[in-house]
Parts: C-alpha cells; structure tokens; sequence
C-alpha cells in the first residue's frame, strides 16, 4: 500500500473515532481532549499528504474523506 493510501486510510480512522467520541460516554474536557488530539493526528497526516501532493491538493483530499466519513452511516456498538 503506498503512503498516500496509508495516510488516507489513517484520517478516515481518526474521522470515525471523532464521531464515535462524540456520541461516546465520555463528557467535557475529556472529550474535548480525545477530539483535539485526533484533529492534531489529521494535521500530520495531511502535513505528510502536502509533502507528497502540495497544499490545495491534500487540503481538498482531506476536506472530502471528512464529507464522506460523516455521511457513512456506523454501526451501532
């Protein structure tokens, strides 16, 4: 698998945990805390993504894996 599929692969999966944090048990600042680090975690993820395909491109890639993990609709637990 290349790095591109690798980092794609790797901000869906923090997308999903976002949104299952969300709806979690966990209230407040520790879920406050949860969702900072996985938005920090996509940061390096698309910082990686530029590096490999400029700027606008991993911005534009980022922004649609975000539209299309928030439209998936996730088993329930």
């Amino acid at each position: 698998m290349s790095e591109i599929a690798l980092l794609r692969q790797q901000i869906e999966f923090e997308l999903v945990a976002m949104r299952r944090g969300l709806t979690g048990l966990a209230s407040g600042r520790a879920r406050h805390d949860f969702i900072h680090a996985s938005m920090s975690r996509i940061g390096t993820c698309q910082d990686h993504l530029a590096h490999h395909l400029g700027d606008n491109t991993a911005t534009m890639m980022v922004c649609q894996i975000y539209i299309d993990t928030m439209e998936q609709v996730l088993p329930q637990e």
